[in-house]
């Protein structure tokens, strides 16, 4: 087991294998994203959990983060306001259920007010109030394969549609977002 690793290369191959079933598992009224990012698992943490890192790349492609509070513990919050490219501000706050560093993070995700009270999406009004985020972060060869799972948290049945009619919207998104994650630690 020694001579070859074989310990090192179960973790490997079950971490590929999550990451395999997660892209290919019906999601129903999850939506589910799966990144390989060729960096270093606790540099990748470091970037979803650090404000800084988070003023760089957080948000969908173009828009750039105005203000940034987080308080990263159970129960805490990442605050933010959002420039979309036409200037207009957007708000948002996570509350964090569950952080276990460098393996997850765990919130419950939504748009928000500049004093951090929760509101509803400012383009559509029937999206869901909150989304559960799920975060997962495995080694996987020396980079890091990012698993993120959101699903519509207390929705009523009309919420809950508009957010599985809106999951390649939602993915379309997450890409942006990973694209300028994926440069900034390139930069980093």
């Amino acid at each position: 087991m020694r001579e070859y690793r074989a310990i090192e290369g179960g973790k490997q191959t079950l971490a590929r294998l999550a990451a395999h079933v997660a892209r290919t598992a019906s999601a129903g009224e999850e939506v589910v994203i799966v990144r390989d990012l060729a960096f270093p698992r606790s540099l990748v943490f470091a970037a979803w959990t650090d404000v800084e890192h988070l003023r760089r790349w957080w948000g969908p492609k173009g828009f750039t983060v105005e203000q940034a509070k987080l308080d990263l513990r159970a129960g805490g919050t990442f605050h933010y306001k959002l420039a979309a490219p036409s200037g207009e501000p957007m708000w948002g706050k996570f509350v964090f259920r569950e952080i276990r560093a460098p393996e997850k993070l765990v919130w419950v995700n939504s748009f928000s007010d500049p004093q951090g009270g929760t509101s509803r999406h400012p383009g559509h009004l029937e999206w869901p109030l909150e989304m559960l985020v799920d975060v997962t972060f495995l080694e996987n060869d020396g980079g890091t394969t990012v698993t993120l799972r959101s699903r519509p948290v207390n929705a009523t049945e009309k919420e809950r549609k508009v957010f599985r009619d809106g999951h390649d919207s939602m993915r379309g998104g997450w890409g942006g977002s990973f694209e300028q994650l994926e440069e900034h630690l390139a930069g980093s």
